[in-house]
């Protein structure tokens, strides 16, 4: 049944429309089934019919899009080359800089004023030391201030070199014993820092006692302690002048804190003298410390001379008692007159600048610093100026200078004495000569270093203006009688290998035997090729290259002179964006 009805298929598949009985086609006749059934087969035929539709539709779509959507081939263009020739080439470094004068002087006030005298006028050509102006200004006034000033603060001075006369005599600081005391010689010459003696405050002992971390909290400052003496078998009243939370640990293992005990001498007691105490706590019961204690003077003292020079007179004397303020040494010095007498020549001097001071102060006047001319004169008499004003600017235009910034790969090539074309925006040539380069203030910016040149330009007819701004060029490298081809046909490309290689493609009957095998991209539909293929005769080989300028690059090795290279393709289609 397949066979018989297969041929059937195609005429309904390619004429859907007859599928549908037209309305003149007679009614079938025979049970009501088979028009139903006729009808079911009529429905298959059309799925059938659209499945086949879809069929060719997924089938040949992509030929439908690549025929009728997809865009029209596009003219690759004619290659344009150019032969590799010999020549001569030059490597330039091309910026830019302002040209300023040499010397230029701006005079600013640092004070207020009234302009009593103007001596010169803008336009006007000074030379230094050529007065400009005359002024009273409250600068000066601040001049005789801040002479007065170091006159007040040289007699300070002084006044302390007296006090170091005063220190010739050593007193006692408080009253108490002497001990330790040392021996001097009439006229015996004593440098400062001498120790002379010790000087003890027996007026008051001290006792340092260990308690038990058990009295810990329970003993305070200023709480009253009973101190017993058995040399004297006397007790004395004493007071807690200070706890210290240290450790002290007994042969038994026991950790104790540190109390320090005060109590007045009688003057019957010394240091050294055997002593216990105890202490009334709160809750009625006595604290003892883990072992009596040595007596201590409150207060000692080592006294050293001050001043150096020699002995006057001592009035030392082992276990002396003095009270404060007893000279104990007397000492000599001529260095110390020599510096008084010294600090008032310097007070004389300072008194003659304050007497200048006030000279000037009466008759404020202002010069040229430098010679050149005066560009800017704000000034007119009897007007009111301030603190900040600028009043005067002088320039000295003869001889321009020209900042400009070199980079590190061009900074060996140049060096003090070059000379370097400049040229200003109505192309006027002026001639720079390299006078300094500054190392010390390169700086770096997106991985390059840029050093300041300082360029001097001669300008004596006056027609390099202040300000311009200016192009530069100078030669880096020049290269003679070398392979030359333009710069846009030199590539750079991955071979197989995926190593970067600087190429150019030459034009050759034959693979040359250093051409090498690229991996070049695949060129999609509608696109132009980027390098031409060796189907069109040529082939990339690896050059080394030299300098170049803006139009050509050198050749060391790779390709020869008269060789033709590719430099790219010409479009000649107008569509192509």
């Amino acid at each position: 049944m397949t066979e018989q009805n297969a041929p059937a298929l195609v005429p309904e598949e390619n004429s859907a429309p007859q599928m549908t009985p037209s309305p003149e086609a007679p009614k079938p006749a025979g049970p009501a089934k088979k028009p139903i059934k006729k009808r079911k087969k009529g429905r298959w035929k059309s799925l059938l019919a659209l499945v086949l539709i879809l069929a060719v539709l997924g089938g040949g779509g992509w030929a439908l899009w690549k025929f009728v959507l997809s865009p029209a081939p596009v003219d690759q263009g004619d290659i344009y080359s150019q032969p590799a020739y010999i020549g001569s080439i030059q490597s330039t470094v091309q910026g830019s800089g302002n040209a300023k004068a040499k010397e230029a002087a701006t005079i600013t006030l640092t004070e207020g004023g009234e302009v009593r005298e103007v001596f010169v006028s803008a336009g006007e050509t000074v030379t230094a030391g050529q007065p400009l102006y005359t002024i009273y200004s409250e600068a000066a006034e601040k001049a005789v201030t801040t002479a007065r000033d170091k006159v007040d603060s040289l007699n300070k001075d002084l006044r302390k070199l007296q006090e170091q006369v005063a220190d010739l005599v050593v007193k006692a600081p408080f009253s108490g014993k002497l001990t330790n005391v040392k021996e001097f010689t009439s006229d015996e010459d004593v440098s400062s820092g001498t120790e002379i003696c010790t000087l003890v405050n027996d007026t008051k002992l001290k006792l340092s006692l260990y308690f038990s971390y058990a009295y810990d909290g329970k003993i305070s400052v200023g709480q009253t302690v009973n101190v017993s003496i058995p040399a004297v078998m006397k007790d004395f009243t004493g007071k807690v002048e200070k706890i210290n939370k240290v450790s002290y640990i007994s042969p038994e293992g026991a950790v104790h804190f540190e109390v320090v005990v005060v109590f007045d001498n009688p003057g019957t007691l010394t240091a050294g003298m055997d002593a216990s105490a105890s202490v009334s706590l709160a809750d009625g019961s006595t604290a003892y410390p883990y072992a009596s204690a040595k007596t201590e003077y409150y207060e000692t003292r080592t006294i050293t001379t001050k001043a150096s020079g020699p002995l006057v007179s001592s009035s030392l004397l082992n276990y002396a008692n003095v009270t404060a303020g007893t000279p104990l040494v007397t000492l000599g010095s001529d260095s110390l007159n020599d510096d008084i007498q010294a600090k008032q020549e310097e007070i004389a001097d300072a008194q003659s600048a304050l007497t200048d001071a006030q000279k000037a102060l009466a008759n404020f006047n202002a010069v040229s610093p430098i010679d050149g001319t005066v560009t800017s004169c704000n000034l007119v008499e009897g007007q009111e100026v301030k603190s900040g004003d600028t009043v005067i600017m002088i320039s000295n235009t003869s001889t321009m200078l020209v900042t400009i910034d070199v980079d590190d790969r061009n900074i060996s090539f140049i060096k003090p004495g070059d000379m370097v074309d400049l040229t200003d925006y109505n192309d006027n040539l002026f001639m720079g000569t390299v006078t300094s380069i500054d190392m010390s203030k390169a700086e770096s910016n997106n991985g390059m270093t840029n050093y300041p040149v300082i360029l001097t330009v001669d300008n004596m007819d006056g027609s390099l203006i202040e300000g311009s701004y200016l192009q530069y060029s100078f030669v880096t490298s020049q290269s003679d009688d070398c392979v030359l081809i333009p710069g846009s046909a030199v590539k750079s490309v991955m071979d197989t290998d995926g190593n970067a290689q600087t190429v150019v493609f030459v034009h050759a009957d034959e693979r040359p035997e250093n051409a090498i095998d690229l991996d070049l991209p695949e060129v999609q539909e509608g696109e132009r090729r980027t390098y031409p293929t060796e189907a069109e005769g040529y082939w990339p080989v690896p050059v080394e290259i030299g300098i170049s300028d803006t139009n050509n690059v050198e050749i060391k090795s790779g390709v020869e002179d008269g060789q033709e290279v590719f430099v790219n393709y010409t479009v000649t289609d107008s569509s192509y964006n």
